[in-house]
C-alpha cells in the first residue's frame, strides 16, 4: 500500500496526471483523432476548417501528434496533403517510426470516407485537450500546495496568472461579418451625438486635452514620457485627482518607485496647494492648516487606489487590475513607470525567458496593450526618455527618444511627451511669448486622431498641472474643519492664499 502511494506521489510530481488521478483515464477521443487525420489526407481543403481549432498538442496519442505536425509542415510549404506526401514528410522529419510507420498512415484513410464532420470532430478533440490541461493544472496546484517551501500568496498569484493564460490560449476569436460591426459603430456614433460635451472617452479635467483625444478611450494604451524632473508623476496625479474628484471615475495608481505615503503626500500637496517643502517639514501657517482641513475632504472618499509594489511584474499587474476593475469599478490604470516593471515575478518558477532588456520591455508593452483590451479600460504608462533630447535645439523630445524599446511606440495608441521649456532656461517662445510657468504636452502619436500640442500651467510649488484658464481660489466653508494638528479654529482671507509663490526645486 505504501509502495502504491509512493508511486502515485512520484507520478504526480513528474506530471503523470493519469497515474496521479487514481487510475482514471485522461479525457481523450482517439477515434475522432483518427477520423480527423484521415479526412485531412483525403480532402485538400479540410485543413482550413481545423487549423484555428487544433494544434499538434491537441492530440492525445503521440503518433497522431507526429502525423498532424507533418500535415502542418506540408501546408506551410504549400504542398499537397495525402498519404504519400505525409509519409515522405514524416520520413524527412525523422518521425515516421514514431508515427507508427507507413501502414498506420494507410490505415487512417480507410477509417473515414469524407471530411463532412471534421469541424465538429476537431472541436471535441480541442475540448478533450483543454480538459487534460485543466487536470494537469489542478495537479500542479495540489502538489505545490502540499509543498511547505512554496509561499501561498505567490502560489495564489501564479495560479491566477496561469489560469488566465490557459483561458486566453484557448479563446479563438472568430471572423465576424461586417453588418453587426456597422450597427455597433453607429450606436457609438449616436451615443456620442447625444452627449453635450462631445466626448466619447473618460474626461481628464484638462479641457484642451479632452478636445484633442475626445477623452481617454477604452482599451487604449497611452504612453506619457519625459526626461526626469519634467513632471510625469505630477501630471498623472493632477489628472487622477481631476477624474476621481470631479467626475467620480475610479483610478488605480501603481507606483513602482514611491511608497504609498509619499505618493499620497504629493497628492495632498497637489490638491491642497501647500508648498511641498513646508508640508514635508510640518511648518504650516495657520491659514495653510485651515486650507488643508478643508480641501483634503475632496480626497477622503475619492475613488483613487494606490499600490506601491516594487518590481511589479506583468502577471502581478494583471491579477491586481482584474480585481480592481471587478470589485472597485476602476476605469483607468496609471503605471509609474514602465521601465521599472518586470515581465516575470522573481518567485515565478515557470518564468518566461527573454533575451535583452529591450526584448523584455517590448513584451511588457505588448502585455499592457493586451490588458487594456481585455479589461476595456485605458492604461496610462509613464516612461523615461533617453538623453538624446538634451542635445537637441529647444530640447523638445521626439518618438525616437523612447527609452529601451521601439516597441513602445508601436504598441501605444497615444504617445505624449511632457516638455517644460522653463526648466532649460527657455523663457520665451519663437514669437516672443512668455513660457514661464508653462508646460507643453506634445501628442506625437495618436492612432485614432490628430497630433499636436496642449499647453498647461505648471505650479512648481505644488507639482500640479492645470488648465491655462484655471485660477484656483480657495474657499473656506464653515463647519468643515478637520483640525489636523491644532485645536484652534483659524480663519483666512483670499489674500492669504494668493500671495506670490517663490521658486523651489521640483517636488
Amino acid at each position: 500500500m505504501a509502495r502504491e502511494q509512493s508511486t502515485r506521489y512520484r507520478a504526480s510530481r513528474s506530471g503523470d496526471v493519469a497515474a496521479a488521478a487514481m487510475g482514471r483515464l485522461q479525457p481523450q477521443a482517439i477515434e475522432l483523432e483518427e477520423a480527423v487525420l484521415g479526412a485531412l489526407m483525403l480532402e485538400k481543403d479540410a485543413f482550413s476548417e481545423v487549423s484555428d481549432t487544433l494544434t499538434p498538442e491537441s492530440f492525445y496519442k503521440p503518433a497522431h501528434k507526429c502525423i498532424y505536425e507533418a500535415i502542418v509542415a506540408l501546408t506551410h510549404k504549400s504542398l499537397p496533403v495525402d498519404m504519400l506526401t505525409v509519409i515522405e514528410m514524416l520520413r524527412s522529419l525523422g518521425t515516421l517510426e514514431e508515427a507508427g510507420g507507413e501502414y498506420a498512415i494507410y490505415n487512417l484513410t480507410s477509417k473515414v470516407s469524407s471530411a463532412a464532420n471534421i469541424e465538429f470532430h476537431a472541436k471535441i478533440i480541442a475540448q478533450k485537450h483543454l480538459a487534460r490541461q485543466l487536470i494537469s493544472f489542478a495537479g500542479k496546484i495540489q502538489v505545490n500546495a502540499y509543498d511547505d517551501t512554496y509561499d501561498i500568496d505567490n502560489l495564489m498569484e501564479q495560479t491566477e496568472s496561469d489560469l488566465f493564460k490557459l483561458s486566453q490560449d484557448n479563446i479563438k476569436q472568430g471572423v465576424t461579418q461586417i453588418n453587426p460591426v456597422i450597427t455597433e459603430s453607429l450606436n457609438q456614433l449616436q451615443a456620442a451625438m447625444n452627449r453635450k460635451d462631445g466626448l466619447s472617452g473618460l474626461q481628464t479635467g484638462f479641457h484642451e486635452l479632452d478636445k484633442v483625444t475626445s477623452g481617454w478611450q477604452r482599451s487604449d494604451l497611452i504612453i506619457v514620457a519625459a526626461r526626469p524632473a519634467m513632471g510625469k508623476t505630477a501630471f498623472s496625479l493632477s489628472m487622477a485627482k481631476n477624474m476621481a474628484v470631479n467626475y467620480g471615475i475610479g483610478v488605480a495608481l501603481f507606483s513602482l518607485e514611491m511608497a504609498n505615503v509619499q505618493l499620497v503626500n504629493r497628492l495632498i500637496v497637489n490638491t491642497c496647494e501647500i508648498k511641498g517643502e513646508k508640508f514635508r517639514s510640518g511648518q504650516l501657517d495657520a491659514h495653510e492648516l485651515e486650507q488643508l482641513n478643508v480641501k483634503i475632504k475632496q480626497l477622503e472618499d475619492a475613488p483613487i487606489y494606490v499600490d506601491e509594489t516594487a518590481n511589479l511584474s506583468v502577471f502581478e499587474l494583471r491579477s491586481k487590475a482584474r480585481r480592481l476593475v471587478k470589485e472597485h469599478n476602476v476605469q483607468m490604470i496609471i503605471i509609474d513607470y514602465l521601465q521599472l516593471m518586470t515581465l516575470n515575478s522573481k518567485d515565478d518558477k515557470s518564468a518566461l525567458k527573454v533575451g535583452s532588456r529591450e526584448q523584455e520591455v517590448s513584451s511588457i508593452s505588448r502585455s499592457l496593450k493586451g490588458l487594456a483590451k481585455e479589461l476595456n479600460i485605458p492604461i496610462i504608462a509613464l516612461s523615461q526618455l533617453s538623453r538624446a533630447s538634451e542635445n537637441r535645439d529647444g530640447k523638445r523630445p521626439q518618438l525616437s527618444d523612447l527609452r529601451e524599446s521601439g516597441a513602445i511606440e508601436q504598441d501605444a495608441d497615444i504617445v505624449c511627451f511632457i516638455h517644460r521649456p522653463e526648466y532649460y532656461g527657455i523663457m520665451t517662445g519663437p514669437d516672443g511669448e512668455s513660457l514661464q510657468g508653462l508646460a507643453e504636452l506634445i501628442i506625437a502619436k495618436h492612432r485614432n486622431g490628430k497630433t499636436g500640442s496642449v499647453w498647461f500651467k505648471f505650479k512648481n510649488d505644488y507639482a500640479r498641472f492645470q488648465n491655462l484658464d484655471d485660477d484656483s481660489i480657495v474657499n473656506i466653508e464653515s463647519g468643515m474643519n478637520r483640525n489636523i494638528s491644532s485645536s484652534t479654529t483659524y480663519t483666512a482671507s483670499e489674500q492669504d492664499f494668493l500671495q506670490p509663490q517663490g521658486e523651489t526645486m521640483p517636488f
